[in-house]
């Protein structure tokens, strides 16, 4: 799908959209109106953002950050903008502190009547169709974009006979995962380093995998971390991901306040939406990928070597 096939109406509505937040002042509206959303959102449904915020603040963070931190990584330019509506992005602890409850709040609607209940369903529904597409048992976890590392630890729980390595670009998020891994008692790699470059070798994996990384990419970027995955997958493996799917109804007819607010919090959502995914990936080395639409907003994207 690109941005061209879309009705004129879309068009039209995205750059206008795309317009007003080139005005500094009310991107910096917008953003401001997004977070508080989704915190009153979360409250609604019971999470205790705040709450949650303070507790993990009393935390020493310094020590995990040390484990964690590669001090020769090279942040690429598109990682030093702002997003999620924080103005250093991923690279500062108060979006490591606030993801989880941010991630239970922004998959609170996706389900009528889920609630705090709809991030766990997201993340079966991609599982499900994991298991009915991976035709291998995977030995070697790759999670790339892990964050927090909630994507790393729902694959451990499904895949238990496997090591699992999660990579992320920011070491406060690596920092939270490393500790929450320590609470679990969760045998998992954790690198800081980029999905595009990752420095590991090749055909080390049998899976890789991305819980909602691509819509947060410009295609340059998504197209790189395709090859880098087909480097790292064995004969056999599989590349999977699950995402913001473009054709879904809910974005479709999404009201354009709710798509400026949702724009100002990503910067590269039009890139995500017009890339092409299965001649990225044909392209990137892969088998023709099986696409598969997983919730009223989200789609799961198996290919393999």
């Amino acid at each position: 799908m690109t941005v061209s096939s879309l009705p004129p109406e879309s068009n039209l509505a995205s750059r206008l959209i795309n317009s007003i937040l080139a005005i500094k002042p009310l991107a910096k509206v917008a953003k401001h109106q997004a977070r508080q959303m989704i915190i009153n959102r979360a409250e609604k449904i019971g999470v205790p953002w705040r709450e949650n915020v303070h507790q993990l603040s009393q935390h020493d963070w310094q020590k995990e950050l040390a484990i964690i931190e590669n001090s020769n990584v090279i942040y690429p330019d598109y990682y030093l903008c702002s997003f999620h509506a924080y103005e250093t992005g991923n690279l500062s602890w108060q979006s490591a502190l606030e993801v989880e409850s941010a991630a239970y709040a922004v998959h609170a609607n996706i389900w009528p009547g889920t609630g705090i209940k709809g991030d766990s369903r997201l993340r079966h529904n991609y599982h499900e169709v994991l298991k009915q597409q991976v035709v291998i048992s995977p030995q070697a976890i790759l999670d790339i974009g892990c964050s927090v590392g909630m994507s790393t630890f729902s694959l451990q729980e499904i895949y238990p006979q496997a090591k699992v390595t999660g990579l992320d670009l920011s070491p406060y998020h690596l920092a939270v995962a490393h500790y929450r891994s320590q609470q679990k008692n969760s045998q998992i790699n954790w690198v800081h380093g980029a999905a595009e470059s990752t420095g590991l070798p090749d055909a080390s994996f049998d899976l890789v995998s991305a819980f909602l990384l691509f819509h947060e990419l410009p295609q340059k970027a998504a197209q790189d971390i395709f090859k880098e995955a087909r480097r790292l997958l064995r004969p056999g493996g599989h590349f999977t991901m699950m995402d913001m799917n473009p054709r879904a109804e809910a974005y479709q007819k999404m009201p354009p306040y709710v798509m400026t607010l949702l724009k100002s919090t990503e910067p590269y959502l039009d890139e995500y939406f017009s890339l092409d995914m299965s001649t990225a990936l044909v392209n990137a080395g892969f088998k023709s990928p099986k696409i598969t639409p997983m919730s009223p907003r989200h789609r799961t994207i198996v290919a393999q070597v």
